[in-house]
């Protein structure tokens, strides 16, 4: 009889939590979160907000159960919302728990609420900050607006100069949409210029539900991405100095890890999902940001032990369905490089079993293989390494 294969438990290395649940002061149009209201429903007068006692339990869990480097990313909804106050007991728990533990705090932020008192506390515990920015005016502004329909772009460039004049790690965060995908040379140099110098660029890709497997209209397009990756990357490479990147692009950085052999950082690259779990406000726990749904449920904070549900079964399941692909996928040369994406990709016309964005993988592959294999060859040479 074949022995059954003894599964690795997973460590609890990284959290990510929504304190303030879906709420949030923006309104933009591509935003997938806000609809999340509808699984939490309150009076509309009443706002979603973490208990103190849900803090403190969601933090000691982590750091009583969790490893050597613990990271916590504080998303939305707008984290900053919960107010100041709220990341200062945070920050209290994670030193009382601790264990010797290297810790790092990560914020997804809009940025309109930061001012002089929140930078100083950023800069003073270390956090690194993820700033929503687009681009330049007119391609922020396309789609991110306030409530009311004012745009934001202006009041987000300035908080980025506030944060990065105050010292505060901050890396760009750059949705890519129908329009934006139109300018990726102009976004990387307009982030350059206010010393954005680490940058994520996320493919916008959304559902139409009133048309069964179609995106929204605001949603990038496979050629259009595939073009914006291609142009970005030349732009990327042509700012090399001695064999070096200038600047950090989450994306391509990754990618390089899988030229070298290496895992890399970036979940959307990895055989399978699951290695982290998403806290809400209210201590339910699910599989993924992209899936706080029912049926990604895994507990709640108060019942069950964080790890216990990230090494659960039904997390397992859930990551496993990444490797769950099409023959076509299987037998493809970039498998090793794109590992099919996200999952959040797939459900799209004309291939819902696979990545809504894998033309534009193959694109973008085809045209930067031959620059990442010299990289790599320079990187194993210089390092010694024969991975």
């Amino acid at each position: 009889m074949a022995k059954r294969k003894k599964l690795i438990r997973r460590p609890l290395t990284s959290v990510l939590i929504k304190p303030a649940g879906p709420d949030c002061n923006m309104a933009c149009t591509y935003c997938f979160y806000l609809e999340k209201h509808k699984l939490f429903p309150l009076p509309k007068s009443k706002p979603h907000r973490m208990s103190p006692e849900i803090l403190e339990t969601t933090v000691k869990q982590v750091m009583t159960q969790g490893k050597k480097e613990i990271s916590f990313g504080w998303q939305g909804g707008e984290p900053t919302l919960m107010g100041l106050d709220f990341f200062h007991q945070a920050v209290h728990w994670q030193q009382k728990y601790g264990q010797n533990q290297i810790v790092g705090n990560g914020l997804q932020t809009n940025g309109l609420l930061l001012n002089q008192q929140w930078a100083k506390f950023l800069r003073e515990y270390n956090f690194l900050v993820g700033l929503s920015l687009d681009g330049p005016p007119h391609i922020h502004d396309r789609y991110r607006r306030l409530k009311g329909g004012q745009k934001s772009g202006a009041k987000v460039v300035d908080r980025a100069k506030l944060l990065l004049d105050e010292g505060v790690e901050t890396n760009a965060l750059v949705v890519v949409n129908d329009y934006s995908s139109q300018f990726p040379e102009e976004i990387y140099e307009f982030l350059n210029s206010l010393g954005l110098t680490y940058q994520q660029y996320i493919p916008c890709i959304e559902p139409d539900n009133s048309i069964p497997k179609r995106p929204r209209s605001f949603s990038v397009t496979p050629e259009a991405y595939g073009q914006f990756l291609i142009r970005l990357f030349d732009k990327w490479i042509a700012d090399f100095k001695q064999g070096q990147p200038t600047t950090s692009i989450r994306y391509f950085e990754s990618l390089f890890f899988t030229y070298v052999g290496l895992e890399p950082p970036e979940c959307t690259l990895l055989k399978e999902c699951g290695v982290y779990v998403v806290i809400e406000h209210n201590g339910n726990v699910y599989s993924c940001d992209f899936f706080v749904d029912h049926e990604w449920k895994l507990g709640n904070v108060t019942t069950s032990k964080i790890v216990d549900m990230l090494n659960s079964a039904r997390q397992r399941k859930f990551g496993q369905r990444k490797a769950d692909l099409p023959p076509e996928c299987r037998s493809c040369r970039w498998l090793r490089h794109c590992r099919g994406g996200c999952p959040k990709e797939r459900g799209f016309l004309p291939h819902p079993e696979k990545s809504y964005f894998c033309q534009a993988y193959s694109q973008f592959l085809s045209h930067a293989d031959p620059i990442f294999k010299k990289l790599a060859q320079e990187w194993k040479a210089k390092t010694g390494s024969m991975t």
